[in-house]
């Protein structure tokens, strides 16, 4: 009980006065509305708190703490109030203060806005998604394999140059060309290419700024810290795309929403602060390959919501499902390993 103090207590306050804010905002009813947002948001994004832990657990604690704290006014502020603004901003045509007096006076209009860009959201986040996941499934310097007869003949892909590019691009193509048509056709290949291209741009960055900071050893912490920061709050954003979308579909309430997303967001970033301090995933082998086959599932399933309606509970199962049984299957393998 006391370590999920530690880990949690700022969760726990954050949930305090979202609470508390919902309250003055509508009541009981409103309260409720905001625990269903934050349980959806928590299990759409269970997944995202493993990997993050992947990366968080090579970076300082300096920045293990700001991406709690930076990260989640960016989290909450950027990606669940800035962000639907932006994009209701775009699809309209209209200046970004005038999406906000639509949001507070019209929030179904600022609702049927937001949801007309969903292929291009879910372009970008599916591709970006894939190409993280790809990156898993393709390194051939991983110490364990889950499921070896699927997983090992991967890694022997990792010596083809650009090859999660062109698998990722070709799956890209055969949505815009066999799914979809016209306009969607045209905006689902631009944002999932930009999706590519903007995790090639972070990959990149980050290996210029280690090898640049290993050959001076100064700061090297700090610096490769904020290249890693990026790449984790790309991450969440394209992690958080289904749950925002999703979240209209409850209630069109911009205030709402970010409280409700806001506070899920805040756990689920506890929760990888947890993994990383108790080093969970050393102890838990198989825990990182169920979070990256639940990635893979997602991306798949962001591309397939531009042409059917796929609901998010079937996300969040997913999800979960493959978490649960990584974690059953770790612990059967930390027990045997005990046992020898």
């Amino acid at each position: 009980m006391q370590d999920f103090f530690k880990y949690f207590r700022g969760s726990l306050l954050v949930t305090l006065t979202g609470v508390i804010a919902a309250f003055f905002l509508g009541g009981l009813e409103t309260v409720f509305i905001v625990a269903v947002l934050a349980v959806l948001e928590v299990s759409l994004s269970f997944d995202n708190a493993v990997v993050n832990a992947t990366v968080l657990k090579d970076m300082s604690e300096v920045w293990r703490r700001r991406f709690l704290t930076w990260g989640i006014v960016i989290a909450v502020f950027g990606m669940r109030i800035v962000f639907p603004v932006l994009i209701v901003s775009i699809v309209s045509g209209l200046p970004p203060w005038q999406a906000v007096a639509i949001a507070i006076n019209a929030p179904n209009d600022y609702a049927a806005y937001m949801t007309s860009a969903h292929v291009s959201i879910m372009a970008f986040g599916g591709a970006f998604l894939m190409m993280v996941s790809f990156g898993f499934f393709f390194d051939n310097e991983k110490e364990h394999h889950w499921i070896p007869p699927m997983e090992k003949p991967l890694t022997r892909l990792a010596g083809i140059p650009f090859f999660a590019h062109i698998l990722t691009l070709a799956f890209t193509l055969g949505v815009s060309f066999i799914a979809l048509s016209g306009e969607e056709s045209r905006t689902f290949l631009i944002a999932a290419v930009t999706g590519i291209l903007i995790f090639t741009a972070i990959e990149k960055l980050t290996e210029y700024m280690e090898n640049y900071e290993k050959a001076r050893s100064v700061n090297h912490a700090a610096k490769s810290g904020a290249a890693m920061f990026i790449y984790l709050e790309v991450l969440d954003a394209s992690f958080s795309f289904d749950g925002v979308i999703g979240a209209f579909a409850i209630t069109t309430d911009i205030f709402i929403i970010a409280i409700g997303l806001g506070i899920g967001a805040m756990f689920v970033r506890s929760l990888t602060i947890l993994l990383v301090e108790k080093d969970t995933l050393t102890e838990y082998v198989y825990l990182e390959h169920g979070a990256f086959y639940a990635i893979i599932a997602l991306a798949f399933i962001m591309f397939m919501k531009t042409f059917i309606h796929v609901p998010e509970v079937i996300t969040g199962l997913i999800g979960a499902g493959c978490i649960g049984a990584a974690f059953i299957h770790s612990l059967m393998h930390k027990n045997k390993t005990a046992m020898a």
